[in-house]
């Protein structure tokens, strides 16, 4: 009504509006979303410098981390300090460099087996957080402030301190829940270098919502949470509502522990674990990882269909009051930690240089398997400057 009653606006000009609009349309409809074969594209027909973006893959080829083919020698190495600490699940030894790049939605650069299937530690986290936004989307969970304790009644919640945790703390790690599941304490996980056991069992709690704390128990405690809210395992909710619509591959799994299987409905069902600190996590290729990341760049769309919702993939990626850098279960650059990268990029990352990097303001995903954390910067900064660079 406002255009036709606008005596500015003349019929050229509605005119114009229309085909703009029409002609928008059809450029969303013509994005490109990879079918089971993922189609190449050489970096000069998306005007990238192909020069820069072998640098990018030369860095990420020749700086491998360091941590030990087999990762649970990996894995006992990096974390002996822990008290009591043990395996829970599966491992798996790992492959060298891998990774792609993709800009348009096409590739434009590989390297390595991506199609090999190897863990991919806390880069789950990422996955955790978006079946936790497609139950938020589906009305399962009416807010991320609402406490968790009104869903989960077991017992998991109770006491004056963790009857106070709501999804959003558990999302952005700053509940500080205090308790033990599937033999795993919140204290013994990364515990400060000062102080002994009784310190850490004795410890002042933080307010929740206050403090920023990395820790893989409460992670797999909000995993146990939505086990609770879905009724379902939650790789099957995944698989069902996100990796088969992406036309992800049948070869990823996600894994809890040993001992983490719980009665559901009369059926035992295993509670996933949201990275391979103590085994398990998602165990997934390259090209999947890519796909993933892909849905996110597109804003939770795949071809014709919202997936997850736009407002929860904003949501996921903005900088939380505890820590600026981090959101739900994703990581920001909102500190400008990675120098030189857009403050708009986000990522998932996993232990042992696993990466995927979402950059809408460059219209890039880029995945990076077992790179050298310190050269996660540079990297990123070479496939940056292929694309402002252009082709020449």
């Amino acid at each position: 009504m406002l255009i036709q009653n606008d005596p500015i606006m003349t019929k050229p000009t509605l005119s114009c509006l229309l085909f703009l609009l029409l002609f928008s349309s059809v450029a969303a409809c013509q994005q490109y979303f990879p079918s089971s074969d993922w189609q190449s594209k050489k970096p000069e027909e998306v005007g990238l410098n192909k020069v820069w973006l072998d640098s990018a893959v030369n860095v990420a080829l020749h700086n491998e981390n360091s941590v030990d083919r087999d990762l649970r020698i990996a894995i006992l190495k990096s974390y002996a300090n822990e008290p009591d600490f043990k395996i829970l699940g599966n491992t798996k030894p790992r492959g060298g460099p891998a990774g792609v790049i993709i800009k348009g939605g096409y590739i434009v650069a590989e390297w390595g087996d991506v199609k090999r299937v190897d863990m991919t530690f806390s880069a789950t986290k990422s996955v955790l957080s978006t079946v936790a936004g497609l139950a938020v989307d589906q009305g399962l969970i009416r807010n991320v402030t609402d406490k968790v304790n009104s869903y989960v009644w077991d017992g998991t919640f109770s006491g004056e301190h963790n009857a106070k945790i709501t999804w959003e703390q558990l999302l952005n790690q700053s509940s500080d829940w205090s308790g033990s599941q599937f033999g795993l304490h919140d204290w013994a996980d990364r515990p400060p270098k000062e102080g002994g056991i009784d310190d850490w069992k004795n410890r002042k709690l933080q307010e929740p919502g206050a403090v920023y704390e990395y820790n893989d128990v409460r992670v797999n405690l909000l995993a146990y949470s939505l086990l609770q809210v879905w009724r379902k395992p939650l790789p099957a909710i995944l698989k069902e509502k996100i990796m088969d619509p992406i036309n992800a591959s049948t070869t990823w799994r996600w894994y809890g522990y040993n001992n983490s299987f719980v009665n559901m409905d009369g059926l035992m069902v295993e509670s996933v674990s949201g990275g391979g600190h103590f085994g398990g996590g998602m165990f997934i290729n390259t090209l999947d990882m890519a796909r993933f990341g892909l849905l996110f760049l597109r804003k939770g769309k795949w071809k014709n269909q919202q997936l997850i919702s736009e407002k929860w993939v904003y949501e996921s990626h903005q900088p939380s009051t505890p820590n600026k850098s981090y959101g739900y279960l994703w990581w920001t650059n909102a500190e400008n930690k990675l120098a030189g990268v857009p403050i708009s990029v986000y990522s998932a990352q996993g232990f042992g240089g696993n990466y995927i990097f979402v950059d809408n303001e460059h219209d890039l995903v880029v995945v990076t398997r077992w790179l050298n954390d310190k050269k996660a910067g540079e990297f990123m900064r070479l496939v940056i400057r292929a694309v402002e660079e252009k082709a020449k």
